[in-house]
């Protein structure tokens, strides 16, 4: 006989080689899933409202690079973080796609425009928050898989509060606008830093073993 059966399965296609590199798709949904990535988001909220608020007496046109810039910097965030959903098939993903999108047309808009009325600043930056605090709060009730819904369900709930704030609070000095933008950005971002720690804990918890009896 010619062959043994140690190594017939050589020859097999169930023996190709494996693919050492990681799917796309994968690679971002293990970094828009970790701590670490919630944090940077988090940091890139807080951040430019502490900035917004130590220099209030900023031109509007300071006011609307700084806001244009971490609006853009959000949507890169928002893109990668909305492949960590993927529980309720696929639609808090599309929600997060969306809300990535949000906010790289609000980026864009606001710097294209840099000197823009106050009404027009706190117009763009009102709908955004309020478009996606709304589908925060969505993706936290559609994606079962998620560790921190709870948190994400509260952080859409400020945000919308904070859109609905802007609109119907209409300032007329580029300094009001400055302190309510820069005040709810720090609050935003503080939120971002409690669930970015929570994540962590979580992670974790489920990450040690169990303990023997």
């Amino acid at each position: 006989m010619s062959g043994r059966p140690g190594r017939r399965d050589d020859r097999t296609p169930d023996a190709a080689p494996q693919h050492t590199q990681s799917d796309p798709e994968d690679v971002l949904k293990q970094l828009g899933g970790s701590w670490h990535w919630a944090l940077g988001f988090a940091l890139a909220t807080l951040i430019p409202g502490i900035l917004v608020l130590v220099w209030p007496d900023e031109t509007l046109h300071i006011l609307a690079v700084i806001i244009g810039l971490q609006l853009l910097v959000a949507g890169g965030f928002r893109f990668v973080s909305a492949f960590s959903h993927s529980s309720d098939g696929g639609g808090s993903r599309l929600a997060g796609v969306l809300i990535a999108i949000l906010a790289f047309l609000a980026g864009v808009l606001v710097l294209r425009h840099p000197m823009q009325t106050i009404g027009a600043l706190s117009l763009i930056v009102g709908v955004f928050w309020l478009l996606t605090g709304v589908l925060t709060a969505y993706v936290a009730i559609a994606d079962r898989g998620l560790l921190h819904r709870g948190m994400l369900f509260g952080l859409g709930v400020l945000g919308t509060v904070a859109g609905i704030v802007v609109l119907c609070f209409p300032v007329d000095s580029a300094v009001a606008l400055t302190r309510l933008l820069g005040l709810w950005l720090v609050l935003l971002g503080v939120f971002e830093v409690v669930m970015a720690f929570a994540m962590r804990s979580a992670t974790r918890r489920m990450a040690r073993p169990p303990s023997p009896r």
